[in-house]
């Protein structure tokens, strides 16, 4: 508790997400503070970082961060529907639009800011709108309904996620951006053209240079853009997201220092120019800049709360660095992305093909970091972070901190961090308050969660706070459970064992021989796992069946409409004619959207559960089999033409990817594992980004391991050369083998290959020189289960009791009636949530005005 008087009135203007949280730290502060909230809004505090999700399903209370009953608890008095009008500095009160008046002994203004509309003529129309609050989202959804196209004036983060609403909703989405790019604050050029063609990939239409100059009635649509260039654009609705300007006018009306572009003058304490008030968050000015992202307004709201308790926490600017996803897309911009700083020097890394831009700002003597911009991968965005504001030196080849896996990229472990560094942006937890929290009796992670909300926020830092509390407890001599879950006091690799040694075949068995109370989600299906890698059995035995995930269940993955994806295995990517045309008819007869993977074969999406039997019985009387995408386990093989059709081709690829598909599929494991086979060193398979990678030789073939995709990219490293194929086989079997003994639950074998110690070449030790006198039981256990392989469809679709399950409901056979289409480039795609509120009759008027 603190020395702030308990009788003083804490009168609080505006309950955004800043002046939300200044309430919460100064209840927590001292729980006697008196306190008033007026709130605008009809509604308590929200997050407003997240408001596309409205448009994906959330409600307005699932994004609500507070509610009357709390703040009742709290004995925080509040007011909804209370827009102030005036402040009496002298009385000492503020009035309302109803003619109400709120007294205070301190006041503190946390009014936000407002949409920046440009003045164009024919702005002020219907269906030209804004994206700020849950009543703007409430008028967009209104104007969806009756449009087809939607343009947002803004390119900058607020209008990307102003487009993703439009998207959600199924309008067609344009971006008009005055600037030459895309996010021009946080992004160069090149991530900016990079944002733009990913973007554009998506679907959204994207203009850049275009001021609008009038907005008039539409021959196509409801309304014309006309632009300074003489194009034009028609839509049905506009949504201005050009900037936001401070809510100041309160602070104009009562004489407030002001900035000459607005804003409330604050100082370090967040004080204005009176010093009975305080402003905090977008509404104020701290030497001349307005910062509007909410963790700068957070670090204003604990500074006021501090200064008001008798503390010495003072604001002193803000990291405006920044990591989001915008519609599916990551983004990250770090410092002096723009290279603005004298002398400074650049790295870049382009992945042109896959859409990845990272580039590194350094220093002159190319010793720290200075900024960065990461646009498709921020995976490296938290190191890069950390060594930006903590000034940490930087390697000696600082490429490596952004290229694609490299052996001389620097692990920057938690031990390396100093006690100043910033684990949780969000509620701006240093390491040291990590340590203070463990001094102080914290002994597991929930424990410093609870303590320091750290990870609480976006959980962008979770994977860091874990490692700084696992490193200190280790300080500390506190032993830090490796066990695989409270019910199994062992690793993966441990029980994995005890099922081998002991010829266990059931969770009931292990569990009552080795574990303790009744089992979770995650021991469940990482036995199961483990009874399918020792055993090959089939998975929907009853005994087996509690232990699987929902895709395992229905033998497909699940999409997020609650319908199915059917995959059969096309292996080598090898198809003949009547096969296709199979795939084709199955696709017409049920209505499924049809895709090329890059897996090298066809998922049909859109299958509901009912549906599933019939269809893969169809499919497997044409020869197919199931292709295991659900499951972790080999998915494909994929191979390029090879020496039979290719001028360049060394060897026969495509044999030599059906044989390694035929001989693995099937093979469960810790994690899914992908193969390629190139004819030659062209690589057109890309073998070299897969699990298991084989590339042809004049001599025969080289064999890389451990490679992967997906949001790491790994190349895999080359294991051995000029084998002959019997002796490619033979080591593939041991390294996948004692890759599903060793590695940890949803491990990949790159993650897992680096845990190893000595890495690669422990790996080849063992594989290869046989160190372990493992091998021959390594090999004697592929071919088991080679040969107990069963397609587990055929299997399922054999037995009526199996093929029971597939159904919706368990007393009926009605289908699901939340799983609605709607048609998109000739095929049908799931409704959004906001579609389906919308219904799909979306006749537009086009002569409104």
């Amino acid at each position: 508790m603190t020395s702030l008087a308990s009788k003083e009135r804490i009168l609080v203007v505006g309950n955004g997400m800043v002046g939300h949280h200044f309430v919460e730290q100064l209840h927590q502060a001292n729980e006697n503070a008196q306190i008033t909230v007026l709130c605008g809004e009809s509604r308590l505090a929200y997050d407003r970082v997240h408001l596309s999700s409205y448009f994906s399903g959330a409600s307005a209370e699932d994004l609500a961060l507070t509610d009357a009953a709390t703040y009742t608890e709290w004995g925080v008095n509040f007011v909804t529907n209370a827009m102030v009008t005036d402040i009496l500095r002298d009385e000492k009160k503020v009035l309302t639009s109803e003619g109400q008046a709120y007294v205070y002994d301190k006041l503190i203004l946390a009014t936000g800011s407002y949409p920046f509309v440009p003045p164009i003529p024919g702005n002020n129309q219907p269906h030209c709108l804004v994206y700020r609050t849950i009543d703007d989202l409430e008028a967009i959804e209104a104007s969806a309904r009756e449009s087809k196209t939607g343009v947002v004036v803004g390119g900058g983060l607020l209008g990307l996620e102003a487009a993703n609403a439009l998207k959600e909703a199924g309008l067609d989405t344009h971006v008009v951006e005055f600037a030459p790019q895309l996010m021009a604050v946080q992004l160069d050029v090149t991530g900016g053209q990079v944002l733009k063609d990913k973007i554009e990939g998506l679907g959204v239409t994207v203009h850049t240079q275009k001021a609008t100059q009038v907005i008039e009635s539409g021959e196509q649509a409801r309304y014309r853009m006309v632009f300074a260039d003489d194009t034009y654009l028609e839509t049905d609705m506009i949504l201005f997201s050009a900037g936001i300007r401070p809510s100041d006018q309160l602070g104009k009306k009562a004489n407030l220092a002001l900035g000459e572009r607005g804003g409330i003058v604050i100082d370090d304490s967040c004080l204005t120019s009176d010093p009975d008030i305080y402003a905090i968050g977008e509404c104020a000015l701290w030497q001349n800049r307005i910062f509007g992202l909410v963790a700068p307004g957070y670090t204003m709201a604990r500074a006021a709360v501090s200064h008001l308790t008798g503390g010495d926490t003072r604001f002193s600017g803000a990291d405006m660095s920044t990591k989001l996803k915008l519609m599916g897309v990551e983004v990250g911009s770090i410092g002096d992305a723009h290279e603005r700083t004298e002398g400074a020097q650049s790295y870049t890394y382009f992945n042109q093909p896959e859409g990845v831009y990272k580039k590194l700002v350094v220093d002159a003597e190319q010793k720290q970091v200075l900024g960065a911009v990461l646009v498709g991968d921020t995976s490296d965005y938290d190191t890069l972070l950390q060594y930006a504001l903590n000034g940490i030196e930087l390697p000696e080849q600082p490429e490596s901190l952004i290229l694609p896996s490299s052996d001389a990229a620097p692990a920057l472990g938690a031990d390396a961090l100093p006690d100043t560094a910033t684990i949780c942006s969000c509620h701006n937890v240093a390491k040291s308050d990590i340590v203070t929290a463990i001094d102080g009796g914290c002994c597991s992670l929930g424990d410093v969660k609870g303590a320091t909300k750290a990870s609480t926020g976006c959980g962008g830092c979770t994977a860091l706070l874990k490692n700084v509390v696992d490193s200190e407890l280790e300080k500390r001599g506190v032993e830090v459970s490796k066990a695989i879950c409270e019910h199994f006091n062992y690793t993966r690799q441990e029980l994995f064992h005890i099922v081998k040694v002991n010829g266990i075949t059931s969770f009931e068995q292990l569990l009552e021989g080795h574990g303790k109370g009744l089992g979770c989600e995650i021991c469940k299906p990482a036995v199961g796992s483990i009874l399918a890698s020792v055993y090959n059995d089939y998975i929907l035995k009853q005994e087996h069946l509690p232990l699987q995930d929902t895709n395992d269940i229905y033998l497909g993955n699940m999409q997020k409409d609650g319908t199915y994806s059917i995959v059969p295995r096309v292996a080598g990517g090898e198809i003949t004619p009547e096969k296709l045309i199979l795939l084709g008819e199955v696709a017409k007869q049920y209505n499924l959207y049809t895709k090329i993977t890059g897996g090298q074969r066809i998922d049909l999406f859109g299958a509901r559960v009912e549906q599933l039997p019939e269809i893969w019985e169809t499919l497997v009387a044409g020869g197919f089999e199931t292709g295991h995408a659900y499951a972790k386990a080999l998915r494909t093989v994929k191979s390029c033409v090879g020496s039979t059709w290719c001028r360049y081709g060394v060897q026969d690829s495509v044999k030599t990817a059906i044989d390694l598909e035929n001989r693995y599929k099937g093979l469960r494991a810790p994690h899914k594992i992908k193969f390629a086979v190139s004819g030659c060193t062209r690589e057109c398979a890309e073998a070299q980004s897969k699990d298991i990678g084989v590339i042809a030789t004049e001599n025969g073939w080289n064999l890389y391991v451990c490679g992967n995709g997906g949001m790491k990219p790994r190349h895999g490293d080359l294991f051995a050369t000029d084998l002959d194929t019997e002796t490619l086989v033979r080591y593939i079997d041991r390294v996948l083998m004692f890759y599903v003994r060793t590695a940890d639950r949803l491990q990949r074998t790159s993650v897992w290959m680096d845990n190893l110690e000595g890495g690669l070449a422990y790996l080849q030790d063992v594989v290869i020189n046989d160190s372990l006198n493992l091998n021959d039981e390594l090999e004697a256990q592929m071919n088991t289960l080679v040969a107990n392989y069963q397609c587990e469809w055929k299997t399922t679709i054999e037995d009526e009791a199996s093929r029971k399950r597939f159904r919706q409901f368990v007393n009926s056979k009605a289908a699901d009636a939340n799983i609605q289409f709607v048609e998109e480039r000739g095929q049908v795609r799931p409704a959004t949530e906001m579609e389906k509120k919308l219904g799909t009759n979306k006749a537009i008027p086009v002569d409104v005005i």
